[in-house]
């Protein structure tokens, strides 16, 4: 379905395709995020819950809400952005990680930029823990999403077991409790690991996120891909003046910079340096 089809088919709220391009514009406004026309039908059925939950009758009221209230224009980002992540995921990253720490003794900072529910930042605790053989290893690790709910799943901490299996028993073992009774069938990750990283709620399209000091390694993984050239290419210079001089920024898979060469070279599979 695209967005020419908005208007035909049968649903509980009236939805046109004036109210998917005013939702596309408020998201790019707020978030810089750029829904494609295929977002039709996940727009509606995101968004209409939200106006089940308010008792509202059109998307028109709906937006008026998200542009008066901060409260809901919370909610309004939280129910557009996609956080589909996992421990460990794309396992090169995690061992350009390990040898770049090996390498560089005066590592001071990390920061995971889109933490989703935690999975990526925590298998970057595991991973320095693991490099350092300590929980301790004098290195602050930051986590930031635009989302406020995927931000408290991930200082919980609480996963599906599931989401634990193919990692190796040792790993399980160390850095994961096992739920019991009520609780099996889940997993929590260990304090230790929790303790390392501090999470904040950040937009990405705000000009300060906040920090004093530069970061040895940045992490922002599959989420250039929802911005249009020109917003990637800010925030794309402004994450690289985060960054130190020898430090690494890792992209996500379906992520490539040819047109932001000015600003970072590539050193490895969607691994970059910045240029200077």
């Amino acid at each position: 379905m695209t967005a020419a089809t908005a208007e035909q088919v049968d649903r509980e709220y009236a939805y046109s395709q004036d109210d998917f391009e005013r939702v596309r514009a408020t998201v790019f406004k707020i978030a810089g995020i750029r829904l494609a026309d295929s977002k039709v039908t996940m727009v509606y059925s995101r968004l209409s819950r939200r106006l089940r939950a308010l008792g509202l009758k059109t998307f028109s009221d709906y937006l008026k809400v998200v542009e008066r209230s901060d409260i809901e224009q919370q909610e309004f980002v939280n129910a557009l952005t996609t956080n589909l992540t996992s421990f460990f995921r794309e396992p090169h990253h995690f061992s350009a990680l390990e040898k770049y720490l090996r390498n560089h003794s005066n590592v001071t900072a990390i920061w995971c930029a889109a933490s989703s529910t935690g999975e990526e930042p925590y298998s970057i605790a595991m991973t320095v823990a693991e490099t350092f053989g300590s929980f301790r290893p004098g290195i602050k690790i930051y986590a930031s999403d635009i989302d406020s709910k995927v931000l408290a799943t991930a200082k919980n901490g609480v996963y599906k077991a599931s989401s634990i299996e193919k990692m190796s028993p040792e790993r399980q073992k160390q850095f994961f409790y096992r739920g019991k009774g009520s609780k099996s069938g889940m997993v929590r990750v260990v304090d230790e690991v929790r303790e390392m990283v501090e999470f904040r709620q950040i937009n990405l399209l705000h000009k300060d996120y906040g920090f004093k000091e530069k970061m040895d390694v940045i992490f922002c993984r599959n989420v250039m891909i929802y911005f249009d050239k020109p917003t990637q290419y800010q925030i794309l210079n402004r994450l690289v003046g985060h960054l130190k001089h020898d430090s690494l920024y890792i992209a996500g898979h379906s992520e490539h910079f040819a047109d932001a060469s000015d600003i970072l070279r590539p050193v490895g599979k969607t691994i970059y340096a910045p240029v200077r």
